[in-house]
């Protein structure tokens, strides 16, 4: 999808949409604006359900201050005034109070922005704008100030956060990154503390570059490919859905005969994929035309190791990964599926998928099929799609399951006796 092709007006409600059905605002709450070429703000209005706007509901501010519309624009209009006014490099801003990061505009704090490298690497560095009343002159004074010394991501106190960027896609993707990090913070430290990556690995992230891969030009799509294409798309969107990886990050692969196998492209909003966007690695080449996950040496490496693996995932989810930034194990010996699913969980360094892809395929068996890699994310590997996807979902409820019992009581694991009940029924040995 071309985001930049759709109508400002459209723009505000299709990312409206999305942050009001991921329980990121109430209906009330948030409001997000666009300045176009004109000078013309475009704002969401005020007192509308943002459960069902419409693209008539958008209110227009002129460059006179002249306000067109069916309503009134929402009240809090002033502060994106500033925002534009102080930083004429920002086109759009957005602004809202998802639980997580309330809590931590309330403490008046800011989350850890190196617990995951792409935090810092999106975010920039944070600013905290002193509390004003909602709507207040003195609001939009306190909030431009912060991007007039350069934040392109500001919390608010007691009052959640505002993001300015060159889009209102590029401002949701940081407001996105931001939640999750908090959602990771408010987990991690309900069971342990949470430790961020050096200034070393983060560098080594941001230097990451993509594999230079030669291109072919694929000679048609087997019926077989195309099914796994669909498949693919199907459980991207529901693992995104599920809110178990970000728009941008997240990566899915499945082998289509021998070593070639199809994964998600770099960069693309994981809400939107089509089949057409999938790429085919074959023979260690990447279908002309597309940018593969910089994650295809790595894929790669399996399936080269692992002819009974015919899927991957490398997803972030927030609470599994709160075991990924704490000292804390994750123990799957729960329940009788999270064993068998997921039987030994083990915890790999920073960095092990893409500094040494190989080492770390060779870590994966079917008694260890999933892994947590610290502060970057969980490795998932399966039979099928859905056996990878089935097993990253009971992943991530597990640790919530755990992550609850720390308000609860002490957890009692299944016994070494009734692990082996279990392995003997299931055929696991």
């Amino acid at each position: 999808m071309n985001f930049e092709m759709l109508h400002p007006a459209d723009q505000i409600v299709m990312i409206m949409n999305r942050i009001y059905y991921y329980a990121m605002t109430t209906t009330s709450g948030g409001n997000l604006s666009i300045i176009d070429s004109d000078g013309v703000v475009w704002i969401s209005p005020s007192g509308v359900d943002k459960g069902s706007l419409t693209r008539e509901d958008i209110m227009k501010i002129l460059p006179d201050g002249t306000i067109e519309g069916r309503h009134k624009p929402s009240s809090e209009y002033p502060f994106h005034l500033s925002v534009y006014k102080n930083r004429p490099d920002i086109k759009a801003v957005l602004h809202a109070h998802p639980p997580a990061l309330t809590a931590y505009s309330i403490v008046r704090k800011i989350p850890d922005l190196t617990l995951i490298p792409n935090a810092k690497l999106v975010l920039g560095d944070v600013a905290i704008a002193p509390y004003a009343v909602p709507g207040s002159t003195k609001l939009g004074e306190n909030i431009g100030a912060k991007f007039k010394e350069g934040f392109n991501t500001v919390m608010l106190e007691n009052h959640g956060v505002c993001i300015g960027a060159e889009s209102l896609f590029k401002a949701f993707f940081m407001f996105e990154t931001f939640d999750y990090l908090a959602r990771l913070q408010v987990a991690a430290q309900r069971i342990g503390t949470p430790r961020g990556i050096s200034q070393k690995h983060l560098q080594t992230y941001k230097n990451r570059t993509h594999p230079n891969l030669e291109s072919f030009e694929p000679n048609g799509y087997s019926s077989t490919e195309l099914d796994i294409r669909r498949t693919m798309c199907k459980l991207i969107k529901r693992a995104y859905d599920n809110r178990l990886f970000t728009s941008s990050q997240g990566t899915f692969s499945r082998r289509v005969d021998g070593n070639n196998f199809v994964i998600t492209p770099h960069g693309m909003d994981r809400e939107y994929l089509e089949p057409q966007d999938l790429v085919r690695i074959e023979n260690g080449k990447a279908e002309k035309g597309k940018l593969p996950s910089r994650g295809v040496p790595f894929h790669k490496a399996i399936y080269d190791i692992h002819p009974e693996i015919n899927a991957v995932i490398m997803a972030h989810p927030p609470t599994i990964m709160a075991f990924g930034v704490t000292e804390k194990e994750f123990d799957a010996r729960l329940i009788p599926e999270s064993y068998i699913m997921l039987r030994t969980v083990h915890k790999y360094p920073f960095g092990s998928t893409f500094m040494q892809p190989e080492k770390m395929a060779q870590e994966i068996s079917e008694s260890n099929p999933v892994a947590i890699i610290e502060n970057d994310g969980v490795l998932i590997t399966g039979t099928s799609l859905l056996n990878a996807f089935d097993r990253l979902e009971v992943m991530e409820y597990s640790a919530r399951s755990v992550v609850d019992t720390t308000n609860i009581g002490e957890i009692v694991k299944i016994s070494d006796n009734e692990v082996d009940e279990i392995e003997v029924a299931f055929n696991l040995k």
